[in-house]
This record gives C-alpha cells, sequence and structure tokens, in this order.
C-alpha cells in the first residue's frame, strides 16, 4: 500500500486531481482481501468438494468471461467490470474455478490417470472453454498461466512423462500461431529482447523500468524520492511498480519483494505435501502455482 501511493500520488494528481486516488482503491482492496482471508481460514477445504458448488462456479465464471466481451475497452482489451469504483477481473475468478474443477476430478479419476479419455478430457474441455474466452479479451498471458496451473497439477497426479511430452508437442505449434497471429504480441516479444531497436517507441518502457532498477543501488534514493515514475514509467503504480520500489529500496527492497514470494512457494507447496487427502493437496498446489 506504501509503495502503490509512493507510485501513484503523481500520476492521480497529475489525471484526476486526486493525489489519493490510487492508494484508496488499494486498501480497500486490502481490506476486503484480509477479511475474505479471516473467513476463508474458518472454512473447511473440503466443503468446496462439491459439485453442484464447483459446476455452478464454473458457469458463473464462464457467464462472467461472456459478459465483459461487451463492456467498454481499456487500453484496447475488455477485461474489467467496474462495480462501485472497483475492478472485478473475471479471469482471476477463472483460476480459481478451473483449480478446484482439475481437484476434484483428478481425485475422482487418478486411479485411472493414464486413461487420458477418463481422466483427462473433462479437465481438457473446460480448460480449452476458459483459455478461449480469456484469450478474445485478449489475454495471452493469463490464458498461459491458466494452462500452466493445470500442466503443473495433471503432472503431479502421476500423469505419465509420454502424456505430458506429446502434450507439449502438440501445444508449441499451437501456441506459436495464437502468438503469431497478433502482431502486437511478436513485437512485444522483440522489444523484450532487443527494447534498444526502438528506445523512443515500444522499447521506452523496458529501458526506463532498468534505468530505474539501476539507479537503485543497494540501498535505493529512499522513499518518495524515485525519478522513473514522474512520467518517464508508464503505469508505474501497476504494471512497473517493481521498477518503482528497486528504484526506491534498492536491492534490499527489491529482494524483500522477491523473498514474500517465495515464502508464499513454500507455504503453499508445505501444505501440498501435508494435506490429508489428494483433493487438498491437488487445491493447494494449483492455488500456489
Amino acid at each position: 500500500i506504501v509503495m502503490v501511493y509512493s507510485a501513484s500520488a503523481v500520476v492521480a494528481l497529475e489525471r484526476f486531481n486526486q493525489p489519493y486516488l490510487f492508494v484508496t482503491r488499494q486498501a480497500m482492496w486490502a481490506a476486503l482481501g484480509v477479511a475474505l482471508l479471516y473467513l476463508a481460514m474458518r472454512v473447511d477445504y473440503r466443503s468446496y468438494r462439491n459439485e453442484q458448488f464447483i459446476w455452478g462456479l464454473l458457469g458463473v465464471v464462464g457467464l462472467m468471461l461472456g459478459a465483459v466481451l461487451f463492456s467498454s475497452p481499456v487500453n484496447g482489451t475488455r477485461r474489467w467490470f467496474g462495480i462501485g469504483g472497483l475492478g472485478i477481473q473475471p479471469s482471476e475468478l477463472a483460476k480459481l474455478a478451473c483449480v478446484l474443477f482439475t481437484a476434484m476430478m483428478l481425485e475422482r479419476r487418478r486411479h485411472r490417470i493414464d486413461e487420458v479419455s477418463y481422466s483427462l478430457l473433462p479437465i481438457a474441455l473446460v480448460s480449452a472453454v476458459l483459455v478461449g474466452l480469456i484469450l478474445l479479451q485478449p489475454d495471452f498471458g493469463t490464458s498461459m498461466m491458466l494452462l500452466a496451473i493445470v500442466a503443473v497439477m495433471v503432472f503431479a497426479a502421476g500423469l505419465h512423462y509420454k502424456y505430458i511430452v506429446g502434450s507439449l508437442l502438440v501445444m508449441v505449434p499451437a501456441l506459436y500461431f495464437v502468438m503469431m497471429a497478433a502482431p502486437y504480441r511478436v513485437e512485444r516479444f522483440m522489444i523484450f529482447l532487443d527494447p534498444w531497436k526502438d528506445p523512443q517507441g515500444a522499447g521506452f518502457q523496458i529501458i526506463q523500468s532498468l534505468i530505474a532498477v539501476g539507479t537503485g543501488g543497494v540501498a535505493g534514493k529512499g522513499l518518495m524520492a524515485g525519478v522513473q515514475k514522474l512520467f518517464y514509467l508508464p503505469e508505474p503504480h501497476t504494471d512497473f511498480i517493481y521498477a518503482v520500489i528497486s528504484e526506491e529500496l534498492g536491492l534490499i527492497g527489491a529482494s524483500g519483494v522477491l523473498i514474500c514470494f517465495a515464502v508464499i512457494a513454500w507455504r503453499g507447496l508445505r501444505v501440498a505435501t501435508r494435506a490429508e487427502d489428494p483433493f487438498g493437496s491437488l487445491v493447494a498446489l494449483g492455488l500456489t502455482v
């Protein structure tokens, strides 16, 4: 929350004449997240192993993913619903629904996991529908993340290596076609490899982020003292907030963020290995991924 304020105050003042706009929203989301965490901690995860609940959740998510395609575009994409000043992204709910569905199906059918048509076809069909709807937004990154989550869960359930390799051989050409079908994705990938090819255009934001990270040094320039957030970095409070953290808090602050992610991964995998049943183990693994 502190870094959202540091990264966004000047931008919010310039664009909306409200320096506290973005930090207020972030604080609201944080409060909502803590409240939901408190409730979730008191619900036995086994209660989610309910076919009607999971199919109902998938239905709601599917409707939301379809409806968001008719919403007003933001930066050329249709990914968000605006509700009471807060943005709701249905693709995030799709991850949760897909994890619960995959865990339920794998627990029931893992004894015949290598019979692909029996064990994996339902998972593949549901995942394909969700991924297809997310690609239409378009959101290539989230759709690939959803596929990765399902792939890790299926692998952990014991699917034979030959099916994993076969799936990859089939998916690589398909993913290549999807990527090449959108020129902006190709450009983004090429600019990622060499942003200095177009330093004043497509490569501008990457170069500015590297400047922010590099000038932060070990201890940083100090909280609120960053320069790159002053209209050099596009969207400094969202996509490029890590660059702002690196500039203001230095290597120490940047490493602290990575350590936080590492702790989340460690604790999530610890839960997965200690769960009392396959459903709990697979849900914990999917959510951690």
